[in-house]
């Protein structure tokens, strides 16, 4: 029994939000560690911009990957909003 691949007209309204909402999401994560990377020190990342920078363009966990192993964090930090 051969399944038929859906259009974008096959979609509900819902559907078709859940992809576009997922996709923004997807991409808006990329480019937030994109520029992260791009803004931080190579000693404040662990491993390398260059690894971190290809392996953010893996769908949905890359950028995930990077926020969570990639950025080195230091227990004395205090943000910029609490140190006035």
């Amino acid at each position: 029994m051969a399944r038929t691949k859906k259009q974008w007209r096959d979609l509900t309204p819902t559907q078709r939000m859940r992809i576009v909402l997922v996709g923004s999401l997807q991409l808006l994560l990329l480019v937030a560690a994109l520029s992260d990377i791009r803004r931080r020190a190579a000693t404040e990342i662990n491993g390398g911009k260059r690894l971190w920078t290809a392996l953010a363009f893996v769908n949905g966990i890359g950028p995930i990957a990077y926020f969570v192993l990639g950025r080195k964090r230091s227990g004395t930090e205090v943000p910029e909003r609490l140190a006035a």
